[in-house]
């Protein structure tokens, strides 16, 4: 008789499940290449209308489960790991990862403190240095994995608040562009800065932050009593890929007393690219830095990272002592002296793995190569009739609208770059994503799919180019 609180498989159960799970994982992969860079999305609300269900009383085989994953529900959404991801932040997902993961779940090991899993506390000590070697910060720099930017920024505010502000947190006010991610606004609702502390910046003609708008600012709200104390430079923001100028940023907070924060999720892994560091100058200088290895080091989503400069300022934030806990040690990496989280599992083993079985090299090649594209992108793409490029690849990332006089208006125009990128996306091979920037919508194509290589750009470029010349045909051009 099968006893109903036994949990457990079998090992050749637990053999014969796995198998069956990686059978259809690798083909999957194996089948990017010719999938549409965006599912099916015809009935979507009728599908998960239909998928809301009472909870199952008893279980059931694997096999069905995975068809319906594999053959429906993950198909209609968009193509993320594929080649022809070129909307919004491409990562890719490198296989690599879901080893670690599946290593990570199974092994379930503890890794708050260092005492619980030692040896894998290092691992992950190691892959967090390896990261801020790249990006040139100190020794003294200490970090922390995240489930993304919007937590590194939030840990990032609250260790700023807590060495600029202490307890007058109402008086403090903090400093984005107009181009910054929203998560920074909300990040710093969640650290106690109310929206009405949060300044504005305007940015120049290269949607770059404008540090004399940030210097006028700085110096209003210490006339009115305020008090200044950080400021979010962007290095490669998600609208355009502009990068801010970062050193004369940096300059500002130095002679100001200000916290800089660097919002490096999209570029930052540039950086470990000697050649492109000049795009980023000024990025090791920073108080703090959000990276996010789910996008420049093409892990699976979910992989976010935070580096202080003064790591004693971040650990000073989260160390805290229980009469349950081991007494905190001051040799070896503990991650919850250094992030809110004490129960965690072991977001480290994707960096690490990913980088023993890949090469930090391979990374390198991978990175350039990307920015590479998106400058023969961009120089093709500025030769089709119509497209006008209104912000050239900084890093690997350019956005651009159609132009004609068979489009007289603003809101003309803007109708037909939408109606680009939704007819190009609707072909299959690429996806593309648009931007509002002030009144103007701009296409954008970003390059940072490790699976996208020379023959997606051709296809891209080509696909561009016949609907663009579609549309303006239409309206007469």
């Amino acid at each position: 008789m099968t006893d109903p609180a036994n949990l457990e498989f079998t090992p050749d159960q637990m053999q014969a499940m796995g198998e069956a799970v990686v059978r259809r994982a690798v083909a999957h992969l194996a089948g990017l290449a010719d999938a549409p860079s965006c599912g099916d999305y015809a009935d979507i609300e009728a599908l998960c209308r239909a998928l809301r269900e009472p909870e199952p009383a008893e279980g059931g085989e694997l096999g069905p489960l995975l068809d319906a994953l594999f053959d429906d529900w993950i198909p209609r959404s968009f193509g993320t790991p594929g080649p022809g991801y070129l909307a919004y932040i491409p990562g890719g997902g490198v296989y690599p990862a879901a080893l670690a993961d599946f290593i990570a779940d199974t092994a379930n090991r503890y890794t708050g403190i260092w005492l619980g899993a030692p040896a894998l506390v290092q691992l992950e000590a190691n892959a967090l240095d390896w990261m801020r070697e790249w990006m040139q910060f100190p020794a003294t720099a200490r970090g922390v994995f995240t489930t993304g930017g919007s937590m590194a920024m939030f840990n990032a505010i609250a260790c700023a608040r807590e060495i600029k502000l202490g307890t007058d947190i109402r008086r403090g006010t903090l400093y984005v562009s107009s181009q910054s991610h929203h998560s920074i606004t909300k990040a710093a609702k969640l650290a106690g800065i109310a929206h009405d502390r949060v300044r504005t910046i305007a940015v120049d003609a290269q949607y770059r932050m404008r540090v004399d708008a940030l210097q006028a600012a700085i110096a209003a709200d210490r006339a009115a009593g305020l008090a200044p104390f950080m400021v979010f430079s962007t290095a490669g923001t998600t609208n355009t890929g502009a990068v801010d100028p970062i050193d004369a940023v940096a300059d500002l907070c130095a002679r100001e007393g200000l916290w800089h924060h660097v919002d490096g999720a999209y570029g930052a892994f540039f950086h470990m690219v000697p050649a492109l560091r000049p795009l980023l100058a000024g990025l090791p200088r920073a108080d703090s830095l959000t990276l996010d290895p789910h996008k420049g080091m093409f892990l699976p989503y979910g992989t976010g990272a935070l580096l202080v400069r003064d790591g004693e300022a971040l650990r000073a934030l989260h160390s805290s002592e229980a009469g349950y806990l081991p007494d905190n040690q001051n040799e070896f990496y503990d991650p919850a002296q250094y992030g809110p989280d004490l129960s965690r599992g072991f977001p480290g083993l994707r960096v690490w793995l990913a980088l023993k079985l890949l090469g930090a090299n391979r990374y390198r090649a991978a990175l350039a190569e990307k920015r590479a594209l998106a400058l023969w992108a961009a120089d093709a793409v500025a030769g089709i009739p119509g497209i006008v490029i209104d912000a050239p690849p900084q890093l690997s990332l350019f956005g651009f609208h159609l132009a004609h006089p068979s489009l007289p208006t603003l809101a003309d125009e803007n109708a037909a770059t939408r109606a680009l990128m939704q007819r190009v996306t609707a072909r299959g091979r690429v996806m593309l994503t648009g931007a509002q920037v002030g009144e103007r919508f701009l296409g954008r194509v970003c390059v940072l799919s490790f699976r996208t290589r020379r023959a997606q750009m051709e296809a891209c470029v080509e696909d561009i180019a016949q609907v663009a010349a579609e549309i303006l045909a239409e309206a007469g051009g």
